[in-house]
């Protein structure tokens, strides 16, 4: 069995089932949300629908792709070889194991489903961390720091849930720790990606490396986001907010991105990051300014856009160059960026949408919000039915070692 297991082609690397059962996940998660919210469907779950809809995406979908990502990337890091066979396929369970504890969570009881929910972060983090440490490469324990902390966050999350009946802070805890996630390892790799194709077009302008400003940027963004969590209405919340953008603005144009407009599989990883100052702009101004910025949109500009981007451009790169496929976008990326970016666009102005159209303006704003879910859920059924082959059952090809 466990050789079997070794030899089944989609479970040669983290990437191939976690990029397609998260993309799988992140487009039902959104599709299920529109009928809940106008109240044609009701889950059997002990969350809010609200709760439901954050959870199942921030800690169901992402937490998927975070998983594919790390177990790809710890053994590039490492040259050890990547987590495959058995191994993978029980953290494939205990994945799938939480999406329908959380789902069924009303009838298994909230704290039986947070223990279920929890073995997968668990799991996760005692994998990354013992490749990590066995591979001698203690400097990406940083990585699996922040990994660790998003599980106590889907800790918190549903912990907060139960006791309250709300969980406003453990979601922002959420989103705050993908975001640094975002922030070191979108850093890290879209300056070394830029640098690479530039050299190849023998470039005179290259891309900054690490420096003082970028790890400033991330502390001031760690501290911004340390306010947001506890204090979101706060006037230091708001300045720091903004310092945090104007930070990662500077570190974003130092990336020579206009340079790579000519390649969309790099370039929307430039397009992606622009989002992260955005939001830190975005959340500071609607602070400041209550009555004009939605608060809501704002953070929406990270989880639509950012994650949506982010996501998808290291998914169709990553699953490109691990399977043997040249490094460049087809019609199929294009149409994906195109619809995720749309997507995100489409929610964050939504909530405006009443106040533009006057009377009867609640009916745009339900038409908008059911149009970005549309579109954004799209962009990954597009990535799933897309990368299918190529993820799970296209032996022909070379398996690239990660």
């Amino acid at each position: 069995m466990s050789r079997s297991l070794r030899d089944t082609y989609w479970l040669t690397g983290g990437f191939r089932p976690f990029f397609f059962l998260g993309a799988l996940s992140m487009a039902l998660s959104v599709l299920a949300w529109i009928p809940i919210l106008s109240g044609h469907l009701e889950l059997p779950t002990a969350f809010i629908p609200r709760d439901w809809h954050i959870h199942t995406m921030l800690f169901g979908g992402v937490s998927a792709i975070i998983a594919g990502f790390a177990l790809t990337a710890v053994a590039n890091w490492t040259g050890r070889p990547p987590v495959a066979g058995g191994e993978l396929f029980a953290l494939v369970l205990l994945w799938l194991a939480g999406r329908i504890a959380v789902t069924l969570s009303a009838l298994t009881g909230a704290w039986a489903a947070m223990a279920v929910d929890l073995a997968f972060p668990l799991a996760l983090v005692a994998v990354f961390a013992r490749e990590v440490i066995a591979g001698g490469n203690l400097r990406n324990l940083r990585v699996v720091v922040i990994v660790a902390l998003y599980g106590f966050a889907n800790a918190a999350f549903h912990a907060e849930a139960a006791l309250t009946g709300f969980a406003d802070h453990a979601a922002r805890a959420g989103i705050a720790v993908v975001l640094l996630l975002v922030m070191l390892i979108g850093g890290r790799i879209i300056p070394a990606f830029t640098r690479n194709w530039l050299m190849q077009r023998r470039a005179l302008s290259l891309p900054a490396g690490f420096s003082r400003l970028d790890g400033g940027a991330i502390l001031i963004s760690a501290a911004a986001l340390a306010m947001w969590i506890a204090v979101p209405g706060h006037l230091a919340t708001a300045l720091l907010m903004l310092a945090a953008g104007l930070a990662n603005g500077l570190r974003l144009s130092r990336w020579c991105g206009l340079a790579t407009r000519s390649d969309p599989l790099l370039l929307v990883l430039h397009l992606g990051f622009a989002t992260v100052p955005l939001g830190f702009v975005l959340e500071g101004l609607s602070i400041l300014l209550p009555g004009v910025l939605e608060p809501s949109a704002a953070a929406h500009v990270w989880t639509a856009g950012t994650f949506g981007m982010m996501t998808l451009a290291v998914m169709t790169r990553a699953s490109r160059g691990h399977s043997g496929h040249p490094l460049a976008a087809g019609r199929l990326e294009v149409a994906i960026y195109a619809l995720v970016a749309l997507g995100a666009a489409a929610r964050v102005l939504a909530p405006y949408a009443g106040n533009l159209a006057g009377n009867g303006g609640g009916n745009w704003v339900v038409h908008l919000f059911a149009c970005a879910a549309l579109l954004w859920a799209l962009a990954y059924l597009l990535f799933a039915a897309g990368y299918a082959r190529m993820l799970l059952w296209r032996p022909g090809l070379p398996v690239r070692r990660p």
